[in-house]
């Protein structure tokens, strides 16, 4: 499936996220998909299935807990202080993957745009959460796993995304 060396197979079912390399799982990690299920939809809240790659990547050199809006970081640290101020944000930690569709008409373009959707795989402080759908359409991993998952990809990485 993969042109290069690593591609990322991450499974709903089970959520988790696996690395692949040279056609051998090398890590293996527990994340949290959408809690509206699977769907390309735009609006949905799902995550979307399929063949998918990396876009971008943001937040290198950053804080492991620096948060992101709109992916751009906001300067703030994530404590518990703040979650308690801002009990309704959808926190963004230290890492962003941002993911682009690679199937017309599945998951990419028009309605069912992963990249338009705005679809990443990013740190979150809900660590207690993993292993359970709960996101909003997002990959979801510890600061610590989304740190070291950085370190081993780049833009251009395949992604597949299954049930």
């Amino acid at each position: 499936m993969q042109d290069g060396t690593i591609y990322l197979k991450i499974s709903v079912a089970e959520q988790r996220l696996a690395v692949i390399e040279n056609g051998k799982e090398v890590r293996n990690y527990l994340i949290s998909t959408a809690l509206n299920g699977c769907s390309e939809m735009s609006g949905s809240g799902g995550t979307p299935r399929g063949l998918h790659y990396i876009r971008a990547m943001i937040g290198a050199g950053t804080d492991i807990n620096a948060v992101f809006v709109g992916r751009r970081a906001t300067g703030e640290i994530f404590s518990c202080e703040l979650a308690d101020q801002f009990p309704k944000r959808d926190w963004i930690l230290g890492r962003i993957m941002w993911l682009s569709g690679l199937e017309n008409g599945k998951n990419r373009l028009g309605d069912v745009d992963t990249m338009r959707r705005y679809i990443y795989i990013h740190g979150t402080p809900d660590i207690d959460d993993l292993g359970k759908p709960v996101s909003h359409g997002c990959i979801r991993m510890s600061p610590d796993d989304v740190v070291e998952l950085f370190a081993m990809v780049s833009a251009g990485t395949r992604v597949h995304i299954c049930e």
